[in-house]
């Protein structure tokens, strides 16, 4: 813990203990907006590989990949990557070839990961890849289990990963209690590794980050180069303050967050947002995101139950909607989704614009215009518009979108800047110079505090935006010529 402290104290940070939070990171010095408040490599992290869909161990990259010759399991997508690993592989690929060839294609992501978690711990151990203040497994026995808030069926899960990981490794002196307790470990502090536009890619433990407590108000945020885990403050931060990220998605009721904190982190938030719950503005908050809208067009007020539970009143005009009529649109909703959601996997793209089109009709008619679900059956016909090269419409629903991003996600929010982003390459592709620049710009202003200003991902943008500009002053240009 003194070598973990004296190099955290070295970048502005100290580990406090707080009471009924534990342990967290707080600052020693101020920080600004945009600045990086740590960075870090994972311990260990696999790509999300599937049958149908492949990324390099090393970079996560899809393009030019190689399978390993040996294992048939892990792919490369060039020497560089596949030297960068081969300490680790090398091991991995020993173990793997000890099993029959379709238990190792059936091996799970979470399964090798735990595999690489304990192929590192004896690298280490052996001295034969370095160890150091933050990236040593003893960072990892310090993590948070919560093995005796886990109900008897996850136990038995976890007891069985970890008879496979033994079967796997047959290491005589394994623990096969401290493998289970990994796992747990792993639900609660792993993260997912995205790309820049927080496309999941894979699955990485960073044993110093996960110190880092949640807030559904956060200060800071968590995004990705490559496989480096970078936190970035999003705000200024005084010396002496709780760095904070965001665990989950934010956009939701309060009892939504909770119950989503509950189940994959299991523990009840009191960040700044979560503290208002009962209260009258939580409440309508609440009414709005994921509850139902005023029958009467004019009106734009939200509605709550009445004293019977018979009916929900709106509460700026008092116009009164029957449940039964919310009940049997709120059916038809439902059993429409899950048709599209079958269309859509199946890449029947049409058909399930056809539908998302028919539900986005129906919640119009349920949910208030700002409802998350509205909002999520926009986000979903905007992506099925892209895979359909309707740029028109699905510029319409990015807007449509965007309109309720900056409703329910912080001014800098990676999520809000990156709808700027597709926005403005929308427009652009379309011919909307002017607006493409404006979108294009406020996206910048969000993703160089979120992404940081000399990543790979912000000078792509920085050269879009430029080009528009070129573009448009090239417009200006030649309709004066012909003034």
């Amino acid at each position: 813990m003194e070598d973990l402290q004296s190099a955290l104290a070295a970048r502005g940070l100290t580990v406090s203990t707080l009471p009924e939070k534990g342990r967290c990171l707080v600052t020693t010095r101020d920080f600004s907006s945009g600045d990086v408040i740590i960075s870090q490599e994972p311990y260990a992290s696999v790509p999300n590989n599937s049958p149908v869909s492949s990324r390099c161990d090393g970079c996560f990259a899809s393009s030019n990949l190689k399978k390993c010759s040996a294992c048939q399991v892990v792919w490369y997508c060039g020497s560089t990557c596949q030297k960068s690993e081969w300490k680790l592989h090398r091991l991995e690929c020993q173990v793997l070839l000890g099993l029959d060839n379709d238990k190792r294609k059936s091996i799970t992501p979470s399964i090798r990961l735990m595999v690489k978690l304990y192929l590192r711990r004896k690298l280490q151990g052996d001295q034969a890849i370095p160890a150091t203040a933050t990236d040593n497994y003893s960072l990892v026995e310090a993590l948070v289990s919560h093995m005796s808030d886990i109900d008897e069926k996850q136990l038995v899960l976890y007891a069985q990963m970890a008879n496979l990981v033994n079967l796997i490794l047959q290491w005589p002196d394994i623990n096969i209690k401290e493998i289970a307790e990994n796992f747990s470990k792993l639900a609660c502090n792993a993260h997912t590794i995205c790309d820049s536009e927080l496309k999941p890619l894979g699955t990485g433990l960073y044993p110093v980050v996960s110190i880092i407590n949640h807030s559904c108000l956060p200060n800071s945020v968590l995004v990705f180069e490559e496989k480096m885990a970078v936190v970035r403050a999003v705000e200024p931060i005084p010396k002496g303050t709780e760095v904070l990220i965001s665990y989950i998605e934010t956009a939701g009721s309060t009892a939504t967050r909770q119950k989503a904190l509950k189940e994959q982190y299991l523990f009840t938030c009191t960040c700044s947002r979560c503290i208002k719950v009962g209260l009258k503005e939580d409440i309508q908050e609440n009414a709005i995101l994921e509850g139902y809208r005023c029958k009467n067009d004019m009106c734009k007020g939200f509605l709550l139950r009445d004293s019977d539970n018979k009916a929900f009143i709106c509460q700026q005009c008092g116009h009164v909607r029957d449940k039964e009529e919310i009940r049997k649109i709120a059916s038809e909703v439902k059993s429409l989704s899950d048709k599209a959601s079958i269309s859509l996997s199946s890449g029947n793209y049409l058909e399930a614009s056809s539908m998302y089109k028919t539900i986005e009709q129906l919640q119009m008619k349920l949910s208030h215009s700002l409802s998350v679900n509205l909002m999520r059956t926009r986000e979903t016909l905007l992506k099925i518009l892209m895979e359909l090269k309707d740029w028109r419409g699905a510029l319409h629903y990015c807007r449509l979108t965007i309109t309720v991003y900056q409703r329910v996600y912080p001014a800098i929010h990676p999520l809000l800047g990156l709808q700027y982003y597709t926005c403005g390459k929308l427009e652009w592709l379309l011919e909307e110079t002017e607006n493409a620049i404006e979108s294009l710009t406020k996206a910048i202003d969000i993703l160089r505090i979120t992404h940081g200003t000399n990543t790979p991902f912000i000078k792509e943008l920085l050269l879009k935006l430029e080009e528009a500009r070129a573009e448009a002053a090239y417009k200006t240009r030649s309709a004066k010529s012909w003034d």
